[in-house]
């Protein structure tokens, strides 16, 4: 079995979100990005190039995903 494609990376999340070149688009990923930060209580991470994730979740069956 082979591991997940897509990998956490280094890259700056908020460096992201601010190469938006449409301004409303920015603006809304700006704000989720801090509605999602006080929900989770976690730091965001780069996924791959274009995704963004809040820490991590543990199935009933003990399987813990990022």
């Amino acid at each position: 079995m082979s591991g997940p494609k897509t990998k956490a990376t280094d890259e700056s999340v908020e460096d992201f979100l601010n190469a938006i070149e449409h301004p409303l688009r920015k603006a809304d990923g700006l704000k989720l990005l801090q509605l999602f930060k006080e929900e989770t209580c976690e730091e965001p991470v780069m996924w791959g190039s274009s995704i963004i994730g809040f820490g991590s979740f543990k199935y009933n069956s003990g399987k813990e995903i990022d």
